[in-house]
């Protein structure tokens, strides 16, 4: 059976549509003897709509002090994030371009954009696409650059649920770039099942990491504890197509480690 150690997608109740505590899906991973978790809220309009009239920074207070976050908690090792919505066809991640105008004092006293402020801390991003109306009319080529560019950004070491985004790019250059970035593409378990299933997309995309031997994540995607740390079709997926455990990232939690620090600025 593939060992799978790691879920490094997850949101608390930060995401609004999201259901459970930090503690509370720390607990669900230990339950599953999981040795890393990742939580990744979504820094998004989808948790506070862009406004016009500059950036509060008291409403991204979850993302600024993660230094109060054990960096193990009930046996599991517990890594900060944020999942970041890709906003245009150049492959910006939200809060580019958001001047932060007003701060909170203190350590919170940042006169940068307000992406700069939530992901200072961050251990690593992931880079998705939800609401795409500024992709409507892109070529494929564009989507793909879209993608690369993203995966560019320092912060960013995972492209989440590529299968699912609806968007239609050169899977093998995707691939390929995140290969030679040192980056990761993520198995989406949300993905391969209920209202969300693309598994044949998500499998095509799988194969053709296998082929061009680009690593990958494995994320719950989870919005409550109890799916927290259950890949069950996210493992079935990959062992049926012989997947090479050397290429998951997640098997366990020292090479998914050693994966980010390598990959991820500081």
């Amino acid at each position: 059976m593939l060992h799978l150690a790691c879920d490094t997608h997850t949101h608390t109740t930060f995401s609004r549509h999201a259901y459970s505590t930090v503690e509370e899906n720390v607990r669900a991973a230990a339950e599953l003897l999981f040795e890393l978790l990742g939580v990744t809220d979504h820094f998004s309009p989808m948790v506070h709509p862009e406004v016009q009239t500059g950036v509060d920074l008291r409403d991204y207070q979850h993302f600024l002090n993660f230094e109060v976050w054990p960096k193990t908690w009930h046996g599991v090792r517990l890594m900060h994030g944020c999942e970041a919505d890709i906003v245009d066809l150049e492959g910006h991640l939200y809060g580019w371009d958001m001047p932060v105008d007003r701060g909170l004092g203190g350590p919170y006293a940042w006169r940068d954009t307000l992406q700069e402020a939530v992901f200072r801390d961050c251990d690593y991003v992931i880079a998705s696409v939800h609401a795409h109306a500024w992709a409507e009319g892109a070529t494929r080529e564009q989507v793909t650059q879209m993608y690369i560019h993203a995966l560019e950004h320092p912060k960013v070491l995972i492209l989440g649920h590529i299968g699912r985004s609806g968007l239609d790019f050169d899977v093998d250059e995707v691939c390929a770039a995140a290969r030679d970035l040192g980056k990761l593409i993520e198995i989406n378990e949300s993905s391969l099942y209920g209202r969300h299933n693309t598994s044949d997309r998500c499998r095509h995309i799988a194969k053709r990491c296998m082929a061009v031997g680009c690593m990958v994540s494995t994320g719950s995607d989870a919005h409550i504890s109890h799916d927290v740390a259950r890949l069950d079709h996210t493992r079935e997926l990959l062992e049926s197509m012989g997947f090479s455990a050397r290429l998951v990232a997640t098997r366990d939690a020292e090479t998914f480690l050693g994966v980010c620090e390598a990959a991820v600025a500081k």
